[in-house]
């Protein structure tokens, strides 16, 4: 194999590297933004007064 060649090649593998690890990356950033947006959607939902009592009727 001549130097081109294998230059071309380390370059390829270079680029699909860093393309995978941006999206990677970019993915991570979307589940913590969505993690965040369930847990402040969860915590504003919570009613300490509900399911306090149950009323039941035979």
């Amino acid at each position: 194999m001549d130097i081109a060649s294998l230059s071309m090649a380390m370059s390829q593998y270079n680029i699909s590297s860093a393309i995978s690890i941006g999206m990677l990356s970019k993915s991570l950033d979307q589940a913590e933004a969505t993690g965040e947006a369930m847990t402040t959607m969860l915590e504003e939902s919570v009613d300490p007064n509900v399911g306090q009592h149950i009323d039941i009727k035979l």
